[in-house]
């Protein structure tokens, strides 16, 4: 118990360096960092106006108003950014294998996972979050709900946090057996999340409803807390968030450990 302790300890110190080693280097280059904040604004306010313009031809969508869409759009923006602040490095996994980098992190004391998903930051996210927030924000005062869930948004942002960095990491860990560098599925999760969870989950069929909630469950990272939070199911679902959260964390650490063991180098 005392050494996996003080191994979670050290991956935890190495996390800690390297990024922010990664966020000291952003401060080199001024220009850069704006641009990019700029981009993950931009894709921010483009959803914004897209759902006020939607909200002044409807007055809602499957029983969903113009506020509780907000914090339905704001939560996801804000569970997904945080992949990209805390976990972005994990999209370079087929391109580090393909290229033999791998072969660097596996010399290291330190874990893969860790090593590979702490390798960057997604500058996008200082903007996307800031607007993610705004959305959340304002749908959440236009919607009445009472500032004492705050604890409870944060404890499922949390939750959804881990979700889409779990879901992330096992799309990207894919690559190890794929063998390529292009992260397919990865690049899949995030269309399918973009296009289908921006909306309540209740305008798809029943078999979709199921696969996004127990299958590959997106909805926990959005459509689950937003339907805690507005009211429309009982606290106790509460509970469900951080047990998927720990499942998919396990699958992926499972994933990506087994594809770390079938990695035979480059060239091979």
């Amino acid at each position: 118990m005392a050494a996996s302790a003080s191994q979670v300890r050290h991956a935890g110190a190495v996390y800690r360096r390297s990024i922010g080693a990664y966020l000291r280097s952003i401060a080199e280059y001024p220009a850069d960092f704006w641009v990019m904040a700029l981009a993950g604004t931009f894709w921010q306010v483009v959803l914004f106006a897209f759902l006020s313009i939607l909200f002044a031809n409807v007055n809602a969508i499957v029983g969903w108003g113009y506020h509780e869409m907000l914090v339905l759009a704001g939560f996801l923006g804000l569970a997904w950014s945080s992949t990209a602040l805390l976990w972005d490095g994990i999209w370079d996994t087929g391109k580090m294998i393909v290229e033999g980098d791998m072969d660097y992190r596996l010399t290291r004391p330190a874990p893969v996972i860790v090593q590979v998903a702490s390798k960057h930051v997604g500058m996008q996210v200082f903007g996307e979050v800031t607007l993610g927030l705004v959305m959340l924000v304002t749908g959440w005062i236009g919607a009445g709900i009472s500032p004492a869930l705050i604890p409870a948004a944060i404890f499922l942002l949390a939750c959804a946090a881990v979700v889409e960095a779990a879901l992330l990491t096992i799309a990207n860990a894919a690559n190890f057996w794929m063998k390529g560098r292009v992260p397919v599925l990865a690049f899949a999760l995030t269309e399918l999340q973009n296009e289908a969870m921006r909306f309540p989950l209740t305008v798809f069929p029943a078999a979709v409803r199921l696969v996004l909630t127990f299958g590959l469950p997106l909805a926990f990272a959005s459509f689950v807390p937003a339907q805690i939070l507005t009211g429309r199911l009982d606290p106790v679902w509460l509970l469900a968030p951080p047990l998927v959260a720990a499942a998919c964390a396990a699958v992926a650490f499972w994933t990506f450990r087994q594809g770390v063991k079938a990695y035979d180098s480059a060239g091979h």
